[in-house]
């Protein structure tokens, strides 16, 4: 990680990294905490298919990412995912319809500094399938992906990794329990 170096208090290079969470200045004590952000991803969901984004910039450019981003002072995380959808995917969502499924913490790396984050995932299910037109500066492509061909090292991000591999997990499960009943 790119260390910070001159205190922002006193101007000398004196700041310290803890190696997890603080710069301190050993020379006015100052103390400039890396605490966690908030950040949403989006599930949108149109029966056994995912709407997955390519991220057009770094941290992992060309790499498959959901639809999210940090939460912003002051802002409850699903009013996060309606606007980043929208920022992202100019779709409007009706937040009600979100639902909550997991948390789970993440690095995201910008300009060689890790910002440690709280990633919280929600899925949104639609009826029909849409086409969108993008915001190329952040996302260079938008893909249906049925849920059995989700190449999981394709994902930009571990938390995403994580919770997709359970995600999949519990899909197989239902739809093997599902396949079971009908059968009887």
């Amino acid at each position: 990680m790119k260390l910070l170096n001159y205190c922002p208090s006193c101007s000398n290079k004196s700041l310290l990294w803890d190696g997890e969470k603080k710069w301190h200045c050993s020379k006015c004590n100052f103390t400039l905490y890396n605490n966690v952000a908030g950040a949403v991803a989006v599930v949108i969901r149109f029966g056994d298919e995912i709407y997955l984004t390519r991220r057009n910039r770094e941290p992992k450019k060309g790499k498959l990412d959901l639809a999210g981003g940090f939460i912003d002072p002051k802002e409850i995380a699903e009013e996060a995912c309606r606007r980043e959808l929208f920022e992202e995917l100019q779709i409007n969502i009706d937040i009600s319809s979100l639902k909550y499924l997991t948390s789970l913490p993440n690095v995201y790396q910008y300009k060689e500094i890790d910002y440690n984050t709280i990633d919280l995932f929600y899925e949104y299910s639609i009826s029909e399938k849409f086409d969108v037109k993008l915001d190329f500066t952040e996302i260079s492509e938008a893909v249906w992906i049925p849920l059995e061909k989700l190449n999981l090292d394709e994902l930009a991000f571990d938390s995403q990794k994580k919770f997709f591999k359970e995600y999949l997990k519990n899909h197989l499960e239902y739809k093997n329990s599902s396949c079971n009943e009908e059968l009887v």
